[in-house]
């Protein structure tokens, strides 16, 4: 029932043409995703819950908002007409608070932090595809200053605060953090390139949860003695860092030079600098792990105790994970142009 309202949630935003049902397939999306938040049953999940359905509630009322408005100005109830410049300006803020970008981000490593690894790959992932659609949609009537300056921040503030994390489920929220600023930054110049910068992430960020569930990796000391788990696994972790952390020839690289070329071809050379600058940042985190995890493998002897190989009931991830592994690694040939 949970997943089936996930899905239809997000399915009635990115189909509906109608202001009211796209706010309607918000709130089912939000509903059924809030138990499966608080399942853990601690009260770190309660916490990550509550802050959760209230910040999506405030960001539900803002987007209500602001399509009343447009519609008494305006007289449509159409998602590609929204006209009023406030309606539109509150409209690019509330689909930011709910993709988890600056200024709006604090609830985003909390509820990571909160909730178990499947929940927060979903969270990073399907639940980023609604607001981008309505970004999408809505991007040839906003205010490109709003974007730019959101986007620009986003990218700040995941590089600044993911460097001091040690538990991965934080670093791995400030890393969405990032590309959500990229993505919207991207929407202000060519929406085209910003989706498509968004489901490269998704397809890099699922098989990262993925393997972090299935050896139980919770934070940097974890990642040193992941080889005792799957050795194989420790090598993919350490590529697929890599690759979103945009090193060629890895996928991850691929939507950054795309987006990167197209500003440099707007003339905008002083935006391309500085982003691509502030990217670096998030390498240093990436590069972290990259290294935790491939210097230490065996016989390297970690400092950390090695843990227990108890064969635990997890759910078999290989079908999802080789597929979406092999597309986050060696994708480039696939590329256009």
């Amino acid at each position: 029932l949970i997943t089936t309202s996930i899905i239809l949630g997000t399915t009635m935003v990115t189909t509906s043409h109608h202001w009211l049902m796209t706010w309607v397939g918000l709130e089912i999306n939000m509903l059924a995703i809030l138990p499966m938040i608080s399942k853990p049953k601690t009260t770190r999940s309660t916490e990550a819950t509550t802050k959760y359905f209230l910040t999506q509630a405030v960001a539900s009322i803002m987007l209500l908002m602001a399509s009343t408005t447009n519609a008494w100005q305006t007289g449509t109830w159409s998602i590609t007409q929204i006209d009023n410049v406030y309606s539109s300006t509150i409209m690019t803020l509330a689909l930011a608070t709910k993709m988890g970008a600056a200024p709006f981000h604090f609830w985003l490593p909390e509820v990571l932090q909160g909730t178990s690894m499947t929940t927060a790959m979903i969270i990073s992932s399907w639940q980023k595809i609604a607001p981008t659609t309505l970004m999408y949609m809505i991007s040839n009537n906003t205010k490109t200053p709003t974007l730019i300056l959101v986007g620009v921040l986003s990218i700040l503030v995941g590089g600044l605060g993911g460097i001091n994390q040690t538990q991965m489920r934080k670093m791995m929220a400030y890393s969405s953090i990032s590309n959500t600023g990229w993505t919207i930054m991207m929407m202000a110049i060519s929406p085209n390139i910003a989706v498509f910068n968004m489901l490269m992430y998704i397809i890099m960020i699922i098989p990262t949860f993925m393997m972090m569930s299935s050896t139980s990796t919770k934070t940097l000391q974890n990642i040193s003695t992941m080889w005792t788990t799957s050795p194989m696994l420790t090598y993919l972790m350490t590529l697929l860092m890599l690759s979103t952390s945009s090193l060629p020839p890895l996928t991850g690289f691929m939507p950054k030079l795309v987006m990167l070329n197209e500003l440099i071809k707007q003339e905008l050379l002083i935006l391309a600098t500085t982003t691509a600058l502030m990217s670096l940042i998030n390498l240093l985190f990436y590069m972290r792990i990259a290294y935790l995890s491939a210097m230490l493998t065996s016989p390297t002897t970690s400092t950390s105790t090695t843990k227990w190989r108890h064969q635990t009931k997890q759910p078999n991830m290989t079908t999802t994970l080789i597929p979406t592994a092999l597309l986050s690694l060696l994708a480039i040939p696939a590329i256009p142009n």
